[in-house]
């Protein structure tokens, strides 16, 4: 019997490059951690305790926790090999152990909270679209009134792009999703596994509309849904309970 094909997120090999990736596939990565504990820290107090669900690696853990000493975190993520980076990073980073709990699971492994704040990044994608109102409501209950929360993945607009500005008629997300792939090449991707990626995302991944992502917050009960960062096929969105 043949083994089945690794998790990009328990495969060793995979994990151990996890941090290479971010910023090789998402346009402007530092500046979009940046930008969302700055959206964060608009409601989040200087001993807040927030809530990271897709903690796994530990790339926005450590970027809060160090420019916030006072907040404490609880991440979530359904990879224990992921976790387990996510914990060498943060002491790599000096960050302490006792200002970060992480746990096993999903969004409704999460602690009850309540939270000051909320963050989701690069991980919505992953989720089916039946599931992304209840994993979205699980996060939102767990947070206290007026808590921000922010949302960043994979979202590309549908339909024809049209034939005016060379770009050949092809439907507006396939052109989204060659231009990820572009970025990718440019950041020193090979083209042909930036071509693999692609198809790969096409076929698997769960990629909606902006229109539809942001219906889906709002059907969560989140509300002053705003969108606050695009690159290429990546739409961020901050919301608020």
């Amino acid at each position: 019997m043949t083994q089945p094909t690794p998790s990009p997120f328990t495969d060793p090999a995979a994990v151990a490059r996890y941090a290479e990736g971010p910023r090789r596939n998402v346009p402007g990565y530092d500046s979009l951690l940046r930008m969302s504990r700055i959206l964060l820290a608009e409601r989040v107090p200087a001993d807040g305790r927030v809530l990271v669900v897709g903690a796994g690696g530990g790339l926005e853990l450590e970027d809060m926790a160090l420019a916030h000493p006072g907040w404490r975190f609880d991440g979530v993520d359904p990879s224990q090999p992921m976790l387990d980076l996510a914990a060498q990073r943060l002491q790599s980073a000096g960050v302490p152990g006792g200002r970060v709990a992480l746990h096993h699971g999903y969004a409704q492994s999460a602690p009850a909270g309540p939270f000051d704040g909320a963050t989701c990044l690069l991980t919505f994608h992953f989720v089916p679209r039946e599931e992304r109102v209840p994993m979205a409501a699980e996060i939102r209950r767990r947070l206290k009134p007026g808590a921000p929360f922010v949302a960043v993945h994979l979202s590309v607009a549908d339909g024809d792009a049209g034939n005016d500005g060379g770009e050949g008629g092809a439907g507006e997300r396939d052109l989204w999703l060659s231009r990820y792939a572009a970025f990718q090449v440019a950041s020193g991707m090979a083209p042909e596994m930036a071509d693999r990626g692609r198809a790969k995302v096409a076929a698997e991944l769960a990629v909606l509309t902006p229109q539809e992502d942001e219906a889906i917050l709002r059907e969560a009960g989140f509300g002053d849904v705003r969108i606050f960062y695009m690159g290429f096929a990546f739409r961020g969105w901050v919301a608020c309970v």
